[in-house]
């Protein structure tokens, strides 16, 4: 037997034996999990599993009767190992973790002191990613994980699995992924500010029930030592001035006229800077911006916005770093600069990660105003008195 007719030989009575995939499950044979949300209650974790019907997602030209978006699972356990293995032995099929993209916890799962072995557990899993996203709320866990997002849109595209979805309109709070909160907790201040989903109804629908939303009301600071409290509303604006990422977002304040003015703020620059004088050391903050005008008042000069504007910007970063200051927490993460900027003074000065703060630590906050946009039309009213 020649070479060529002995390898072809081989290679047809082995050929069957390398393409099986006997190993491998089919897509449809299989739950795709695209939230987790954690309870502490009565010294139990409970554990909320969303389950996503991928129908939904994939466009297909023939008709089907619309399914459920997705399904809540619920179990509790003394661990919350012991409670996913819980809902485990109620599901039908294989779950797959690797498409999940968001995890949100309650108030008192967060004050649990063993909290962290939770991102331990979801940062070790093999299937899951280092990109999901983490939540924290003050409502029902059960309500939340149900809500669909307006126009009945996929789950996969709502605010919690995908919160850049909405930085065009406007960045209350930046995102923090499971990796960026290690790398917080790890590093000077070891705080980290979550973001406060809450339920909103204030859409309407055909239905016969109002339509909810979920909305961003605030952030809740978590350290490693415990969650430290929740700073809510306007009082927390001042965090999206302070991120070191370009931004956009609004302000409204009263003119000369007494006449209220809402702008758009497009953040281009920031910059924070330690002064050390001894054994002290102070913060100056740069910041620049571009304003945009949506309405227009007839009696507004470019001069008057830009005073506001420099105005409102300076006293919402002041009322949240005051805020931070009542829970002990270093909520512009001002320790981490002095850390990277200078280590010996930080060294010096530190205690548990972090540097003493006072309201005077900020010493000055320099906001410049660089350009001012009126849309299409020039700086003038559309329609004349």
């Amino acid at each position: 037997m020649n070479r060529t007719i002995k390898g072809f030989f081989i290679l047809t009575v082995t050929l069957p034996l390398l393409s099986g995939c006997w190993d491998e499950i089919e897509p449809q044979r299989m739950y795709y999990v695209n939230g987790v949300g954690v309870d502490f209650k009565d010294n139990q974790y409970e554990v909320y599993l969303q389950l996503i019907n991928f129908k939904d997602i994939a466009k297909s030209e023939t008709p089907y009767a619309r399914e459920a978006p997705a399904e809540i699972g619920y179990a509790k356990g003394e661990t919350m190992e012991e409670a996913i293995y819980e809902l485990y032995r109620s599901i039908d099929q294989e779950v797959f973790w690797g498409h999940m993209t968001y995890l949100i916890f309650t108030e008192e799962a967060l004050k649990h002191e063993e909290v962290i072995s939770v991102f331990d557990t979801f940062s070790r899993f093999r299937e899951t990613r280092y990109q999901i996203n983490v939540h924290f709320t003050q409502d029902s866990l059960e309500e939340i994980l149900l809500i669909t997002p307006i126009l009945n849109k996929p789950l996969i595209d709502s605010k919690l699995s995908h919160p850049l979805n909405i930085r065009k309109l406007e960045v209350f709070t930046e995102p923090v992924s499971l990796r960026n909160l290690v790398i917080g907790l790890n590093e000077p201040s070891h705080e980290v500010s979550l973001p406060l989903v809450s339920i909103d109804e204030n859409w309407e629908t055909t239905k016969e029930h109002p339509s909810k939303e979920t909305t961003i009301k605030g952030i809740g600071i978590l350290s490693k030592d415990g969650f430290r409290g929740v700073i809510k509303g306007d009082t927390a604006r001042g965090v999206n001035w302070m991120q070191n990422k370009k931004n956009r977002g609004d302000l409204t304040f009263k003119l000369d006229s007494n006449k209220s003015l809402t702008v758009d703020i497009e953040k281009k620059y920031f910059d924070v800077k330690p002064i050390i004088k001894g054994n002290q050391v102070q913060f100056k903050v740069d910041i620049k911006v571009d304003v945009i005008l949506n309405g227009f008042k007839s009696k507004a000069t470019e001069n008057e916005i830009r005073k506001e504007v420099i105005k409102k910007v300076k006293e919402e970063i002041k009322a949240t770093y005051e805020a931070g200051l009542k829970l002990d927490v270093d909520i512009y993460r001002l320790s981490e600069y002095l850390y990277r900027n200078n280590v010996k003074a930080w060294k010096a000065l530190e205690n548990n990660g972090k540097i003493p703060l006072t309201k005077e630590s900020i010493k000055k906050i320099n906001v410049q105003v660089d350009k001012i946009k009126s849309g299409r039309k020039t700086f003038e009213t559309t329609i004349k008195e």
